[in-house]
C-alpha cells in the first residue's frame, strides 16, 4: 500500500490504529491524517520508541492489517 491509498482510507484505518495504540488521542488522528511518517512520529512520542523501532512497529501493523 502506498502512501496515497493510506490516506484515502484514512477513516476505515484509525479505529485499527486506535486498537493497537489506545494512547492516542483523537487530535493525534486528526494531525495524522493517514500519514506514514505523522504516525511514526506521534508513535514515537507516545510511546517512547526510537524512530527505527517506531517505523518498525507501524509497518508491521501495516502488514498485519494489509494496509
Amino acid at each position: 500500500m502506498n502512501e496515497h491509498t493510506l490516506k484515502g482510507d484514512w477513516n476505515q484505518l484509525k479505529g485499527s490504529v486506535k486498537q493497537k495504540w489506545a494512547d492516542l488521542t483523537d487530535d493525534d488522528l486528526l494531525h495524522i491524517q493517514g500519514s506514514r511518517d505523522k504516525l511514526v512520529g506521534k508513535v514515537q512520542e507516545r510511546y517512547g520508541h526510537s524512530k527505527d523501532e517506531a517505523e518498525r512497529r507501524v509497518d508491521e501493523w501495516r502488514r498485519e492489517n494489509n494496509y
